[in-house]
């Protein structure tokens, strides 16, 4: 699919640092480059949220999606394939994370971060008071406001590929496993 807005041209200098980090110029990027100031800032704040360490990777990944299979987000599952090719995650694990609810994959902390993610998703959000308490105990409080702001930070990112069109661009094929399609009884978005 074409992204409904054009891609903009990037700074020489910027398209050779992704090309060399991720292997291809990400398409977020280059239509967002529409708006320099906009996709200034919005790179400024994902490099700032990838540095917070108060929750592990590897459950933000998770997070993240989750969030991207209930808003039907192919661009976000595929780089965060990557990512978890990238962070030693379980692959196979990787892969079932638009269908958590029914995979035994994942241990009781995955669920509940996944489980809160989609809450966080719904429209309007259905986060449990339970739920959240079950998190802050386990993750702790700078741990819970962390994942809290990186699954808002995942819906952003979501919700704006998909407005824009953009589809997966292939980073999952370094991973060799497949992309996995939204479930059919997602939540409200």
């Amino acid at each position: 699919m074409t992204p409904r807005i054009p891609k903009a041209e990037l700074p020489a200098e910027m398209k050779e640092a992704l090309i060399q980090q991720l292997g291809s110029v990400p398409e977020p990027v280059e239509v967002v480059f529409n708006n320099p100031a906009v996709a200034t800032s919005n790179l400024e704040f994902s490099a700032k949220a990838a540095v917070w360490d108060a929750v592990d990777e590897g459950l933000k990944t998770f997070a993240h999606m989750a969030v991207a299979a209930q808003v039907g987000c192919s661009w976000c599952l595929d780089i965060n394939y990557f990512a978890a090719l990238n962070q030693n995650l379980d692959l196979t694990k990787a892969s079932q994370v638009p269908n958590w609810r029914d995979s035994d994959a994942f241990n009781p902390l995955e669920r509940e971060v996944m489980e809160y993610s989609e809450a966080m998703t719904n429209t309007p959000p259905t986060v449990s008071d339970e739920l959240s308490a079950s998190l802050l105990k386990q993750l702790g409080p700078a741990g819970l406001v962390e994942l809290t702001v990186f699954v808002g930070f995942a819906n952003l990112s979501t919700r704006v590929n998909t407005a824009h069109g953009i589809t997966s661009q292939g980073y999952s094929e370094a991973c060799q496993i497949p992309l996995a399609e939204r479930p059919r009884t997602a939540g409200a978005v």
